[in-house]
């Protein structure tokens, strides 16, 4: 069942963001309208020390309108690679660097209305640099226990759902004693 785009027009362009309307033929015939926000795909890192702390990063989110904890993560710019954007968001926005990487999924965040897909990669064998923040960019990096980040997500303390599916995942991997392939 898939529909078919009969015209598209776009109605924002912004930074990070492409509003468009498209107009739409349905599987019974029908029209209607889809609105689509385009966005470039995105990564996010579980980073794991050799303690089974998880590298997590708090700062303000405007659209939240409050400070949240994430693992980090990022926009993937024109021409690089998923594993690419990985390493180079770690090292951005906590100072660190992995030397094992592992991609283990890949979800869409919001595909009712949203293009973007986030990567998810788990990370270990960690080694301190420096940070290197954008002009925009306020992070404060704490290591937390994986146990302590999962209490921080069921009681609500963590609500940003990559981190949510990034935590679950390293959790199961670890239990299983099993880095996925």
């Amino acid at each position: 069942m898939s529909e078919k785009i009969i015209a598209s027009k776009t109605v924002y362009t912004g930074n990070i963001i492409t509003v468009r309307k498209d107009q739409m033929r349905f599987p019974n015939g029908y029209s209607g309208i889809r609105e689509v926000v385009a966005c470039a795909d995105a990564v996010a890192v579980v980073a794991l020390t050799d303690r089974n702390e998880v590298l997590m990063v708090k700062q303000y989110r405007h659209p939240a309108s409050q400070e949240l904890w994430e693992i980090p993560a990022g926009k993937i710019e024109a021409g690089e690679k998923p594993l690419q954007c990985a390493q180079r968001e770690l090292e951005e926005e906590t100072g660190y660097r992995a030397q094992n990487w592992r991609q283990i999924y890949s979800f869409y965040t919001s595909p009712g209305f949203c293009t973007e897909q986030i990567f998810l990669f788990l990370a270990s064998d960690l080694t301190k640099y420096n940070q290197k923040l954008d002009q925009d960019e306020f992070i404060e990096v704490e290591k937390i226990t994986l146990p302590a980040a999962l209490k921080m997500a069921a009681s609500g303390q963590i609500v940003d759902a990559k981190t949510i599916v990034g935590l679950l995942t390293a959790e199961r991997y670890i239990n299983q004693s099993v880095m996925p392939d």
